[in-house]
């Protein structure tokens, strides 16, 4: 969540209705969708189901003080400030996973979720939970992450996964054009990688210590990374949302007033 929301808030100064002039200067876990917060949503079905012991949000600075307003009734989140002020200055999504792993001492499995994602209400943690320690009983080294079918003119939007018969990863492709993979398999920021994993963070980051702020900033760059030295593996789902800009926030949000059928046990 230590993201800036740059489109959105563009979208927002420039929408000529001004219906969304609300919603400005708000970071994007924290928009209503439906009747809370998007980031609720998460934490609520988190606690819940009791598949994690802690919750922690990554901010930055520009934000800090709302996440930690938010955060006052739920007494299982911890906000982590990654110092940062504006968007120039981030230092990306993975050395935000390395901060949190480092300043919380986390020596556990991790789940990562992107603060602007939500699902359909076919996706249940408890499945992908189940579905986590099938595979880690396999191989102890195992990561778990999510996959949808897109449709062929949106490969280029997002990272793509190619897989086996198994559902095991053999290389992600990044926003690769049609003519460049056959697969359909689209990856959300939603991954559950094994204890065994997180000391890559360190290495990884390393290694792209010089590079562009690009080739670390999305989350998918270290899965991409990863998958060529940990198996992983994934778990079906029939579709997300990713708020981005105003159009896919007032899809979202419409979603969760007019469609959700069981909002009690969504996520869940």
């Amino acid at each position: 969540a230590a993201g800036y929301g740059t489109r959105l808030q563009r979208d927002i100064e420039n929408d000529p209705t001004g219906s969304f002039k609300h919603l400005g200067g708000i970071a994007k876990p924290l928009l209503p969708v439906g009747p809370c917060a998007l980031i609720t949503h998460w934490v609520q079905a988190l606690t819940k189901t009791g598949c994690v012991d802690t919750v922690y949000v990554v901010t930055n600075d520009l934000y800090h003080e709302a996440f930690q307003q938010w955060a006052q009734e739920f007494p299982n989140v911890q906000i982590i400030n990654d110092g940062t002020g504006r968007n120039e200055e981030r230092h990306g999504a993975v050395a935000c996973l390395q901060l949190t792993v480092k300043s919380c001492a986390v020596d556990d499995h991790l789940l990562v979720i992107g603060g602007d994602t939500l699902f359909k209400e076919d996706f249940s943690l408890r499945k992908f939970t189940e579905r986590f320690f099938e595979v880690q009983n396999k191989d102890k080294e195992s990561n778990l992450v999510l996959s949808y079918q897109c449709k062929d003119e949106e490969t280029s939007k997002y990272g793509i996964l190619e897989l086996d018969e198994n559902l095991k990863v053999h290389c992600m492709k990044e926003k690769p054009l049609l003519s460049e993979t056959n697969s359909r398999n689209a990856c959300p920021c939603f991954y559950l990688f094994s204890r065994t994993s997180l000391p890559l963070l360190d290495i990884f980051l390393n290694e792209k210590k010089n590079a562009p702020i690009e080739e670390r900033d999305a989350p998918g760059t270290f899965l991409s990374w990863l998958i060529l030295r940990r198996s992983v593996y994934v778990h079906r789902i029939s579709g997300r949302f990713d708020v981005g800009n105003l159009p896919s926030y007032i899809e979202c949000d419409k979603y969760f007033k007019d469609q959700l059928q069981n909002p009690s046990v969504y996520l869940m």
